[in-house]
């Protein structure tokens, strides 16, 4: 373990307390004397994600367990928090949250300004619209915090050298193999160096994590940046007092010895540009009062009181930030080799979450709480890149507090990755989004002017037998083509609806490109992806698999397709943000994986007129099945065709050679246009595959989740073994449908699953979920939405989430959008071409 700050000493208690008996924390100064030492120590629970939120109340109740091994005192204040709303739209966002907090099983409640005024009476609240109140916040001594959790490591038996320093990480055959530490001054009698040798080794070096992570060839893209906060003198403010945030106007504040600690995220951060960050203890930098003058008066104005006291403190020293404001957790690409670094300011609060979620990963393989967001490899190669991990970082933490709004996209270091399309997309008004460094089209703006039959009806027949009631003419024409309601209706666009139905009546032609292509090749191909995969790939050349990666719990860690491009050949398919993630899981079951991304543009050409198009452009015979690949020519472009979709038409995925890419675009626009086809974007993909129920993973699935909870057990092959299997059997087996669970497989105790995916359809068609609502059934918590919006093609409000096992199409919930009820019906799914004909046989 390398730094002996929160991070690094809670990871050791966590690892020692798992069973690790010859754990190591070393730290070059004295513990806490890097980043962690000048922590404001705000713990706020209620976040944007699940996971973040999990493990920051997880946190919470280790403070107990601490003071009981340790008899030491975590300095724990849980005084409660105050989070202000002074405008329209911060009461909105508050609504959300308060929403998702009820998911959360966190006790919280809505204040009017009043009521906020009265829990702090030194507050000015008139121009408090609301306030959340949530009273398991509170704030910590980051020291007191550190030195309990060290405390509890070495009584389990874990070694802390303070005083020590890595000079040197030892790598062989791309695995960690040892660390070189020293101590003392270097040509001093004093100094000493000494090997150690080890298989695992966690970065927990805060600001100076990239330095460390370099030591072995590895990126760790944390960037130190200034933070400022300020101590009055003691004025009578009461140990009670709640923290209290003020997002609207960028500051902070709680009680410290009687005044008030204040800070704030400035507009114009500065970066500590250093080659050798924490080389002293205690790093702090001079008052930059001038910087932090716009905080300081949004606390006055909160705290009029304060405009009368004296600064007595100013803290001005670095913060660990990283590209999105996010934590980076997990192995590096060295085998061995972990990262627990960027807490970003917020780190304190989730510190026991982080030790709990790294010593699981490092112990079991993968840790409880899906992490994907905090994961190392949710960065690609470009991370590499300094400027544009700075350009990421300053932006994120000089909108830290802004409201972030569901599709909004930044702008910092754009564009980056293109697909050789670009050009023409921009030519066409594209409206772009960002992923992964990719350039991706939303949506394109030329395309929102309705086409040439506007009355188009979708096609409705058998909704009725689906648990639904048919809407009628007011219900589809409520939703049509209207702006939805609240934040589902601020980044939108009514192009989104022409491209899913001109993909309906005609043909969408979209660029997925940035999707991530893997390539396992050799004499081991099948064997090791039989073992890493749950669905039966032992099929023809040529063959399409739909299936998922699973962890030993059975969770899902990745859902993608896989193509037998030859015997000992196969090329996956996955997410844009996935890539890294997925070879890295493939490599962990011994898997010799090749990153093709870049070497391949895709377009996908899907919509009933589609077979008339591509046969304009190419001679081969283009009849070949539904999940089959073959290699033809359009025009004069070699490609790899499959037969797959994610938009529920028929058509195909259309793979070039990257340096075809543009030549094959202009050629499938010249031969679509006629056709009435349109170019489209990831908008009107969204929209489709929930009409389709297509499950999206890190949303519907997610390793917290396995394939029969979220009804995709026909996935999962039958006969043979693979990781995850034991989990899967012991718990459940599916039902003749793939969903529900028939009979125990292990024993007639065996646990069966107590929840399933289900399709909700809101009976408003113009409020639209956007994910993270909640669901309450017969008046009481029961979900939250995984994932949700609006299907044109059906003229819904579409929503999915996990449901007790008995709940059936036909029955009612309540979903809250944005503070706001609305019923919903359970329906079977899909809900747009159920029997799949548009997709498995060819247009007439």
């Amino acid at each position: 373990m390398i730094g002996g700050g929160v991070a690094g000493c809670s990871v050791a208690y966590h690892l020692a307390r798992l069973g690790w008996t010859e754990v190591i924390l070393v730290e070059r100064h004295e513990l806490t004397e890097g980043t962690t030492w000048h922590s404001a120590g705000f713990v706020g629970q209620l976040r944007s994600t699940v996971t973040q939120t999990k493990m920051i109340m997880y946190s919470a109740g280790l403070y107990p367990e601490l003071a009981e091994l340790t008899g030491l005192d975590p300095g724990w204040h849980g005084v409660g928090g105050l989070r202000l709303a002074t405008t329209p739209e911060r009461v909105e966002e508050s609504l959300r949250l308060a929403g998702a907090g009820e998911t959360y099983g966190l006790g919280l409640e809505m204040l009017s300004g009043a009521e906020a005024g009265e829990m702090f009476p030194l507050l000015y609240a008139d121009d408090v619209r609301a306030a959340l109140w949530l009273p398991g916040d509170g704030w910590l001594d980051p020291a007191l915090l550190t030195r309990a959790l060290a405390a509890g490591a070495r009584k389990l038996g874990v070694r802390i050298l303070t005083g020590t320093r890595a000079v040197g990480l030892d790598v062989a055959g791309e695995a960690i193999t040892g660390v070189r530490l020293a101590s003392g001054t270097e040509g001093a009698e004093d100094f000493e160096e000494w090997p150690v040798q080890t298989e695992t080794v966690v970065v927990a070096a805060g600001a100076a994590s990239g330095r460390v992570g370099r030591l072995a060839g590895v990126d760790i893209p944390v960037v130190p940046i200034k933070h400022q906060y300020v101590v009055t003198e003691p004025f009578g403010v009461p140990s009670s007092m709640p923290t209290v945030r003020d997002p609207d106007n960028i500051v902070y504040f709680r009680e410290e010895n009687g005044g008030i600690l204040v800070g704030g995220y400035i507009r114009n951060p500065e970066i500590w540009s250093t080659a050798a960050p924490l080389e002293e203890p205690r790093t702090v930098f001079l008052p930059d009062m001038p910087k932090f003058q716009e905080s300081w008066e949004s606390a006055v104005r909160r705290v009029p009181a304060l405009a009368g006291t004296e600064i007595t403190k100013v803290v001005h020293g670095p913060e660990a930030f990283t590209p999105d404001g996010e934590f980076l957790l997990g192995e590096t690409p060295v085998r061995g080799l972990w990262a627990a670094a960027g807490f970003c300011v917020h780190g304190l609060a989730a510190a026991g979450g982080v030790g709990k979620v790294m010593a699981e990963w490092i112990v079991d393989g993968s840790p409880e709480y899906d992490v994907f967001g905090m994961d190392l490899r949710r960065f690609g190669a470009h991370a590499r890149s300094e400027a544009w991990s700075r350009a990421k970082a300053l932006d994120s933490y000089s909108k830290y507090y802004d409201i972030v709004y569901p599709g909004e996209e930044r702008t910092a270091a754009r564009p980056l990755r293109r697909s050789p399309a670009w050009v023409r997309h921009a030519e066409l008004g594209a409206v772009f989004g960002e992923k992964a460094g990719w350039e991706r089209v939303n949506w394109f703006e030329s395309n929102a002017r309705p086409a040439a039959e506007p009355d188009r009806d979708p096609p409705l027949d058998g909704l009725e037998g689906r648990g639904l009631q048919r809407g009628g003419g007011d219900a589809r024409e409520n939703g049509r083509g209207l702006r939805p309601a609240g934040w589902a209706g601020r980044i939108w666009s009514p192009a989104v609806r022409e491209e899913c139905l001109t993909t309906r009546d005609a043909a969408g032609l979209f660029d997925q490109t940035s999707f991530a292509k893997l390539e396992v090749a050799g004499a081991g191909a099948l064997e090791g992806l039989q073992r890493a995969c749950a669905g039966q790939l032992d099929r023809p050349v040529g063959s399409i698999v739909y299936t998922q990666l699973l962890n030993a719990r059975g969770g899902v860690e990745a859902d993608l397709t896989v193509t037998r491009l030859a015997d000992d050949r196969f090329r996956l398919v996955t997410g844009t943000a996935f890539g890294v993630h997925d070879a890295a899981w493939l490599r962990g079951q011994g898997l010799d994986v090749r990153d093709v991304t870049s070497a391949h543009a895709c377009y996908c050409l899907w919509g009933p007129r589609a077979l008339d198009i591509l046969g304009s452009v190419s001679g081969d015979d283009l009849t070949f099945g539904y999940l089959r690949a073959r290699e033809i020519s359009v025009g004069g472009v070699p490609v790899l065709a499959q037969r797959v979709t994610f938009v529920g038409e028929f058509g195909w995925e259309l793979y070039c050679p990257s340096e075809y890419g543009l030549t094959l675009w202009d050629t499938l626009m010249a031969a679509g246009t006629p056709h009435g086809m349109r170019p489209a974007g990831y908008r009107a993909i969204d929209s489709m595959r929930l009409e389709k129920g297509y499950r999206v993973w890190g949303l519907d699935i997610t390793p917290e989740t396995t394939p029969y909870e979220a009804g995709l057990g026909f996935a999962v092959a039958g006969d043979k073994d693979f990781l995850g299997r034991a989990a899967l059997d012991a718990a459940h087996r599916p039902g003749d449908d793939g969903r529900t669970p028939a009979v125990p497989a292990a024993s007639p105790t065996a646990p069966l699953p107590t929840r399933s995916l289900f399709c909700l359809v809101l009976d408003d068609p113009r409020q639209v979920c956007l994910g993270g609502e909640p669901v309450r059934s017969g008046g009481l918590p029961a979900s939250r939405v995984t994932s949700g919006g609006y299907g044109h093609r059906v003229d819904r409000s579409i929503a999915y989430a996990y449901l007790p096992d008995g709940t059936a199409p036909g029955d009612r919930v309540e979903v809250g959008v944005t503070g706001t009820w609305v019923g919903a019906a359970v329906a079977a799914e899909p809900l747009y071409d159920p029997s799949s004909e548009r997709v498995r046989r060819l247009p007439s």
